[in-house]
């Protein structure tokens, strides 16, 4: 395994790693202040900032991987990994259309 692969992996577990944490402190910190206050206020925005996250984390993982093997020149792995970001952006878009929030 060469230096740049042990990087990469080690840059993937922090991403990965920061997404969770930050996910399960907004929705620890969000669901109490909802709960407290039913009405939507901070409580509300953070369980929503928190769901973003755990959305977010996955998606950001395969941004990096598409970067990384451009990177290392390895196209096979840069087109297919190009088409499943593909297909996270026009699901995500689909949504936000369909439920009319664009």
């Amino acid at each position: 395994m060469k230096s740049s692969d042990t990087r990469f992996e080690i840059l993937i577990g922090r991403v990965l790693r920061t997404g969770v944490v930050t996910s399960i402190v907004c929705l620890a910190i969000g669901l109490p202040l909802s709960l407290a206050w039913p009405e939507p206020g901070a409580g509300a925005r953070l369980l929503n900032i928190g769901i973003l996250f755990l959305i977010a984390t996955p998606a950001a993982r395969v941004v990096l991987s598409t970067i990384e093997y451009i990177l290392e020149r390895d196209w096979p792995f840069a087109v297919l990994t190009s088409i499943v970001l593909l297909e996270l952006v026009i699901g995500a878009v689909a949504a936000l259309v369909f439920h009319r929030k664009i």
